[in-house]
């Protein structure tokens, strides 16, 4: 690695698992120190032993704003900042069709998907405008740029993500500090696996599902979108700000959608989410 973010501190919500973790990982590969916050207990604890010294785990839900200004705390008094604020905690949520979808499903998905980006916006501009530099990285989706591509809940949560990610871009900028978001398409993960399957753990199947809808005919890993990140992040990204990256094969050029607005309504979450 090339210590692209060599002495940079980040919180990374959503960072036991999946593109998380994948963006964990890297990050610390290329020099940063990482807090890991996440409703996942052992599996965040583990990545954090498996990180060392310069990572932390705290637990983590982003629809608490006491927890989410815990993290950004913990990066302060562990490292002595905060630099970087990955915003990726996130569920499928409600599924099925509109006209049956219950409120408190519908609210639930908000505030995980959206609620949990502006809190941690929210909190990460309160350490980072003082020091008057920063980068707040929030995920969103190809479903955030499209209709069709999501569930309902979802997709609105996601178009939310990136109008936030403009407006606070907008107020920001004059304090030095850039607001920016990854739209990942399907990548392999255990809730895509879990939505394509039924199976969290069939990652074999799923690679080969994603691969064979993607234009560029290969599937999306963790690892895509958390390159993709590694940029904004970086020092490299310095003017650039209210940008949201698609990182899709292409996906939304054109071409198939999977359907999420037919069969029962409920709820799905991230395995080991609740």
């Amino acid at each position: 690695m090339t210590d692209r973010l060599k002495d940079k501190i980040a919180v990374i919500t959503g960072a036991a698992s999946g593109i998380g973790a994948g963006t964990a990982r890297l990050f610390h590969a290329e020099g940063a120190k990482i807090i890991i916050a996440d409703l996942q207990v052992a599996a965040g604890e583990a990545l954090a032993k498996e990180l060392g010294d310069r990572a932390r785990f705290i637990r983590t839900d982003v629809t608490k704003e006491a927890d989410v200004a815990a993290a950004v705390d913990l990066a302060v008094s562990a490292f002595g900042g905060l630099d970087i604020m990955v915003n990726n905690a996130g569920i499928v949520g409600a599924v099925g069709s509109i006209k049956d979808t219950p409120l408190e499903a519908w609210q639930r998905t908000i505030d995980i998907l959206l609620t949990g980006v502006f809190l941690g916006i929210k909190h990460a501009s309160r350490v980072m405008i003082p020091a008057r530099k920063g980068s707040i990285l929030s995920v969103a989706s190809t479903a955030g740029v499209m209709g069709g591509l999501g569930p309902h809940a979802y997709t609105a949560a996601k178009h939310g993500v990136v109008g936030l990610t403009k407006s606070a871009a907008s107020e920001l900028a004059q304090h030095g500090v850039r607001v920016n978001a990854v739209a990942p398409g399907n990548t392999v993960s255990a809730m895509t696996a879990f939505v394509i399957t039924g199976e969290a753990i069939d990652y074999d199947k799923t690679e080969r599902q994603i691969a064979a809808g993607a234009p560029l005919g290969i599937a999306g890993t963790p690892e895509d979108p958390a390159y993709a990140m590694l940029y904004l992040a970086s020092d490299e990204a310095r003017y650039v700000t209210g940008h949201t990256l698609l990182v899709d094969s292409g996906q939304t050029t054109g071409g198939g959608v999977p359907a999420f607005h037919n069969g029962p309504s409920s709820v799905i979450g991230a395995p080991g989410l609740s």
